[in-house]
């Protein structure tokens, strides 16, 4: 895999560990909206780090996204909400990290990395989670999700190499307008004021940035 394949491992199991408590310690809507920022992120990455085409609006997405990130992040200081925040914030970063990888060094495959992410939690979650007390029909559930994320995973690599990280990222968030629907329909979960106002800032951003973004002018 080479180093690039060791550094995209690394991060991707920092960053698959982040994803899945931050929905144990803040709601869904948050991790989602923050998750939101990522496009931003990643092009911001790739131009100081592979040099790709920065526009003026894209900078400006990424003001307005991280404005609307830290709105979300202050309505949880003071509760167990933040550390879920902050564990968002981090599974963001890692995920951009992970595409401008991709993106830097377009050889390093995709399966092998995913795989080794997965060894790599393996023994923690072995010891911290207790996985065999669980019942059977929920192993199987979480089974079902293990391999569901595997495939998403594998696939978002490979993507990662044909595409710009800012619209690689994009395409991936696509989910952002469904999670926190389905978590009001499902668990009755209503977001907070500050959730609602970061959110729509975040998702100004991003839109905003992506859908004229050849029109701007490109910052070298």
């Amino acid at each position: 895999m080479g180093y690039s394949g060791w550094a995209a491992a690394l991060v991707g199991a920092s960053g698959s560990a982040a994803f899945i408590s931050a929905f144990k310690l803040t709601t869904i809507a948050n991790v989602s909206l923050i998750y939101a920022a990522s496009p931003l992120l990643a092009a911001l990455l790739a131009w100081a780090w592979v040099g790709e085409r920065l526009t003026q609006r894209v900078l400006i997405g990424c003001v307005a996204a991280f404005t609307g990130v830290a709105i979300i992040v202050s309505g949880s200081i003071g509760s167990i909400n933040l550390r879920g925040d902050l564990l968002a914030a981090w599974m963001t970063l890692a995920l951009a990290i992970w595409m401008v990888i991709y993106r830097r060094y377009p050889k390093t495959p995709a399966a092998g990395p995913m795989v080794l992410s997965s060894l790599v939690l393996l023994p923690f979650g072995y010891v911290l989670g207790m996985p065999f007390l669980n019942p059977p029909l929920e192993i199987m559930i979480l089974t079902v999700f293990g391999l569901s994320f595997a495939l998403a995973s594998v696939t978002l690599g490979e993507g990662a190499k044909r595409l710009p990280a800012g619209e690689t990222a994009l395409l991936s968030t696509s989910e952002v307008a469904f999670a926190p629907l389905f978590a009001w329909f499902v668990f009755a979960e209503l977001p907070a004021l500050t959730t609602f106002a970061g959110g729509l800032l975040v998702l100004a951003g991003v839109v905003g940035s992506q859908v004229p973004a050849r029109a701007g002018r490109v910052l070298s």
